[in-house]
């Protein structure tokens, strides 16, 4: 009852300043105040103020329904910005910008640092464009050559190895286990399994299986670049591998000997003349079953 009659003299502002401090440190007291805040928005009439104590005092001893402040329309306004905002935030971060090469096709686009890329036949490129300024990393399927513009660190991820490098001119392929990297201007940096090289201007890297081979790079720009498919020492089931996706085509292998090592190039807009080569270094025969199929076999 003592306590009843303090909150009936707080809520007329009649304690004094002893009685006020006890009051106030009471652990009720947050409570109070939060119903004080409420009723003195309130118009009541004089002749309701005894109901209105009472119904106080009657909440109090019974469990108190708290209203959540959600429930008001402004902060329900809030809210839903709050959570479209995480939502778009979330959404960024997540999703990934794609570029793909279909089969007998090239792609060209610019990165949003207005880096060059152009993608080979049957590549894709991931990365993501919300934070590139900060983090100009991508991922990549197949080849691309790269004109990297100066800025921070340009790292290109595949599922055989990293190439990283500020601003240069560059190509890699990875292309089931071979891993392909050759420098045209700059300097770039090729992380393969536990090793790390530095390539040079006209240098070239090439690991598959676990074994390295290094190249020495004439050409100012990727022979594919100029419609022209370069091989360096590779066997005939990797070129022909090349053949299919540049011509977008089907090539059935029925030779044996797929061990022997191939070094040169093939035209990529000329199918009759790139199947002629083949047969005349592999001692094979090469059949046209029709306009997406060749069988090659042995003589």
């Amino acid at each position: 009852m003592k306590k009843n009659h303090l909150l009936a003299k707080w809520l007329n502002n009649d304690l004094s300043q002893d009685e006020l401090a006890a009051f106030e440190a009471s652990p009720d007291f947050e409570k109070y105040q939060k119903i004080k805040k409420y009723t003195d928005h309130l118009m009541i009439d004089d002749s309701d103020e005894d109901a209105m104590l009472s119904s106080i005092l009657k909440q109090k001893k019974e469990t108190p329904k708290v209203i959540p402040i959600y429930k008001t329309w402004l902060f329900r306004a809030a809210a839903i910005f709050v959570i479209a905002l995480g939502i778009t935030l979330a959404f960024k971060m997540t999703v990934h910008e794609t570029e793909t090469a279909a089969l007998g096709e090239r792609t060209s686009f610019s990165l949003p640092d207005h880096s060059e890329v152009v993608l080979n036949s049957g590549s894709e490129i991931q990365y993501k464009k919300w934070n590139w300024d900060t983090h100009r990393y991508l991922e990549l399927q197949g080849e691309a050559y790269f004109r990297v513009a100066k800025g921070r660190r340009f790292e290109v991820q595949t599922k055989l190895g990293k190439v990283s490098v500020l601003g240069t001119q560059f190509n890699v392929k990875a292309r089931k286990n071979r891993f392909d990297v050759v420098c045209y201007e700059g300097r770039v940096k090729v992380n393969y399994a536990n090793q790390q090289i530095l390539l040079t201007h006209g240098q070239g890297v090439s690991f598959e299986n676990g074994k390295e081979l290094k190249m020495t790079i004439t050409s100012v720009k990727p022979e594919w670049i100029e419609n022209r498919i370069s091989f360096y020492k590779e066997n005939i089931r990797t070129i022909l591998d090349e053949v299919e996706r540049q011509y977008n085509i089907s090539i059935e292998l029925n030779a044996k000997d797929t061990t022997s090592l191939f070094t040169g190039k093939l035209p990529a807009k000329n199918l009759e003349t790139a199947l002629q080569i083949i047969s005349t270094t592999y001692d094979v025969k090469v059949q046209k079953v029709s306009k997406n199929k060749i069988i090659i076999d042995e003589k």
